[in-house]
């Protein structure tokens, strides 16, 4: 249990510019998700935070605690992977990672899938597996057998995560972006052993990163892609030029930049990828499942597929990763969910 230090002393810190410590850093955490903080109080942590940025430990306190409080799932064994962005690019491109989660759990791999409605988009990957007619699981045990016996299990982050509600009041009323933009992808209950992270900004790719190695991730690829406006870049890979990565793994952050043209894939535009309805978002994902749609968005989900591939098996190269995924996208083998 964190040691909880004087309130005013952990603002006064912020107020000044000055990193909090691992214990301070905990503790602000601690009262802030068990409610014990004013609005006042909340909000000004967190802009405090904002102003002088956050530091990875800082959010990998707030990780911690979040996950103290969340409804984890108990007993999960080997290799699990989640494939989920920050969100926030305003790209309104189709659901490319939660269709890529469905060819991995097709293909065999563990997929606990942790996500919500959406924000910024037409659909997010709750409104996409709700209109898929699959479980959306609200208690840890479902995830658990579901996971068993399908190799994919959805947790709908609002029934995980009841020590949100004191804050998403403070959220609304800030109306700008605090950390909490940034923990989604980071407080999955199934504790995924591996993932594919996608950001809006470049400028948090470390930050991310650091963050998986302190919260225990096997590896990982951190990724800002290429596209998007001035509300920030799509956070996946895309055909639309290079990628910056921040490969996780071993204890170690390497950088590199991935040119999907490398590998073969032809060039396309954010409009070959953009969806313009719910219903078209839905459409688009049970099309692609089956091995149909437009050619930029096959290309697009195999692309990531791709490197999904790669984070689970480091012995399989990218190369050898993308024909893999090429092949598999190409015969829809992710049918069955899409019937």
């Amino acid at each position: 249990m964190a040691i909880l230090y004087p309130f005013s002393e952990i603002l006064e810190q912020l107020a000044q510019g000055q990193d909090l410590d691992d214990d301070q850093a905990a503790s602000a955490f601690t009262m802030l998700l068990s409610g014990e903080l004013t609005p006042a109080q909340a909000g000004a942590m967190l802009m405090g935070l904002r102003a002088k940025g956050e530091t990875a430990r800082e959010v990998a306190a707030a990780v911690h605690a979040a996950l103290a409080e969340a409804r984890m799932v108990q007993g999960l064994e080997g290799k699990r992977i989640d494939t989920c962005g920050t969100g926030g690019d305003h790209s309104n491109s189709f659901n490319c990672s939660t269709t890529v989660a469905f060819y991995l759990a097709a293909m065999g791999y563990a997929v606990v899938k942790h996500g919500n409605r959406s924000l910024t988009s037409y659909s997010g990957s709750a409104d996409i597996v709700e209109a898929l007619g699959l479980p959306m699981h609200d208690s840890p045990e479902a995830v658990a057998e579901s996971l068993a016996k399908e190799k994919f299990a959805f947790l709908f982050a609002p029934h995980f995560h009841p020590a949100f509600k004191y804050i998403m009041p403070v959220r609304k009323d800030l109306a700008i972006r605090t950390l909490f933009n940034l923990l989604g992808p980071l407080l999955n209950p199934g504790r995924p052993t591996h993932q594919l992270l996608g950001v809006p900004r470049p400028q948090v790719l470390d930050l991310m990163a650091e963050v998986l190695l302190l919260t225990g991730v096997t590896r990982a690829a951190v990724v800002c892609g290429s596209g998007g406006s001035s509300e920030g870049r799509f956070d996946e890979f895309t055909t639309f030029g290079p990628a910056e990565v921040v490969w996780v793994g071993g204890g170690n952050l390497v950088h590199t930049v991935l040119d999907p043209a490398e590998f073969g894939f032809p060039k396309h535009a954010p409009e070959d990828v953009a969806v313009h309805s719910k219903e078209e978002a839905v459409d688009t994902v049970k099309g692609l499942l089956a091995g149909k749609g437009p050619q930029a968005m096959q290309d697009m989900v195999a692309l990531n597929l791709g490197v999904a591939l790669h984070i689970l098996d480091d012995d399989l190269g990218l190369a050898e990763s993308f024909d893999k995924a090429r092949a598999a996208v190409s015969q829809g083998v992710a049918s069955r969910y899409a019937d």
